[in-house]
């Protein structure tokens, strides 16, 4: 091979590679560092700057000999979505590549092996758990069982919904509108057909795997990170998102007060202490599979969920909400990189899952409901808090940054 040949080669695995980590949802400031090193591995001069929709990614001049020409690349992109277990397998592939195990052609072929499509039934359990994930949340909220059943059924239409705007562009730009929608409707007209129930239980239930909680703690992350551009276009991204949920809630309310239905306050009797715990189990249960780990890792996500959410509720208790959730994201960030060194995989194995719960995605959606309805000072106290909870886990996770160094940024 000759020495342009080896240089294209390598260049092409290292935008194979930052195209993946993309698309499986790694935010810009590890998606850089992590690209970064391997380029710097195979011999190669790189730049590279990634947002949420795009790459833009520079080879210029190589290390040492045979480095090649100056080369960049654009890539447009849609914004990743979480997927453990493709992560897990382009980190494997990296570590073949720099291993010598592969050579970067077989490596980039590896990687876009990864592109085949779910089978049917990983599909209809991504469903599935939507409706578990729903059902979870209702409890976790403090409502009934009437609430419980209602929030899991909708739940599964808002998955059946989204799983059909996978494949529909025009669907998929509304998608987050009419969940809410359908959701907010269909809880109301239970709610006066069938038995009373606490609206904003069931609504915040039904989208909760719709809200951007989790976008909106990458973006103040990228911010935090100096990613002041990626942070920006995320954080506005979740914005978006919080808008047109909010849009479709109010106008299916809107709707429904004018068919004359009532909205009576109903305050729903708490279940058990073991039907909260059963919801814990059932939430994280749901969780590695929405974020598509792998079946060895679900103990490990399971128990990252429900171990963040008990520290935050601990800690909580003793020094304040705001100090739980610190110490939670302190927790799991530390937890992640540390079993990325012993393990030698990706330590969002842990940290993703271990800070779903903490995220504030159903209070920034009651922000904006607030602000919808005109009641500016509940929506801007709902805001503070939003501020309040990201400010406290992205501290947390970045001190546990310094405990605990990460092994490549992943």
């Amino acid at each position: 091979m000759t020495e342009a040949e080896s240089f294209r080669a390598r260049t092409d695995f290292v935008i194979e590679l930052s195209r993946r980590l993309h698309a499986y949802g790694t935010t810009s400031q590890r998606l850089e560092a992590a690209v970064g090193k391997v380029a710097t591995r195979l011999g190669l001069a790189c730049e590279i700057w990634a947002n949420p929709t795009g790459i833009i990614i520079s080879f210029g001049g190589g290390i040492g000999p045979g480095g090649g020409p100056e080369n960049t690349r654009v890539l447009r992109m849609a914004p990743g979505e979480i997927n453990l277990a493709k992560l897990c397998a382009v980190d494997a592939i990296a570590e073949q590549v720099l291993a010598g195990e592969l050579d970067v052609a077989a490596g980039r072929s590896a990687l876009r092996a990864l592109d085949a499509p779910p089978g049917r039934w990983s599909v209809l359990l991504n469903i599935l758990c939507f409706g578990l994930t729903s059902a979870s949340v209702a409890v976790l909220l403090g409502s009934g069982l009437a609430e419980l059943v209602s929030g899991g059924l909708i739940g599964l239409l808002i998955g059946l919904i989204a799983h059909a705007a996978e494949s529909r562009p025009r669907l998929a730009e509304a998608v987050d509108a009419l969940a809410a929608f359908v959701a907010t409707a269909l809880a109301f007209a239970i709610s006066e057909f069938v038995t009373p129930l606490a609206l904003d239980s069931v609504v915040v239930a039904a989208i909760i795997v719709l809200l951007p909680g989790l976008t909106l703690t990458n973006a103040v992350s990228e911010l935090a990170t100096q990613q002041l551009v990626a942070g920006t276009a995320r954080f506005a991204g979740a914005v978006t998102t919080l808008l047109k949920l909010t849009f479709g809630a109010v106008a299916a309310m809107q709707l429904g007060r004018a068919l004359g239905w009532e909205m009576p306050a109903h305050q729903p009797m708490a279940m058990s202490d073991a039907a909260h715990a059963l919801a814990l189990a059932g939430s994280a249960l749901a969780f590695a599979v929405l974020f598509r780990a792998e079946l060895r890792d679900y103990p490990l996500v399971i128990a990252a969920a429900i171990g963040s959410f008990l520290a935050t509720r601990l800690a909580g208790t003793a020094f304040g909400t705001e100090a739980g959730i610190f110490f939670a994201g302190l927790l799991i960030s530390a937890a992640a990189n540390l079993y990325a060194r012993l393990a030698n995989r990706p330590g969002a194995v842990i940290r993703v899952p271990g800070i779903i719960l903490l995220v504030p995605g159903s209070t920034g959606f009651k922000s904006v409901s607030f602000v919808f309805e005109r009641d500016v000072f509940q929506g801007l106290d709902a805001a503070v808090t939003v501020i309040t909870v990201l400010v406290s886990l992205v501290a947390g996770l970045l001190f546990g940054n310094l405990i605990v160094s990460p092994r490549r940024s992943l």
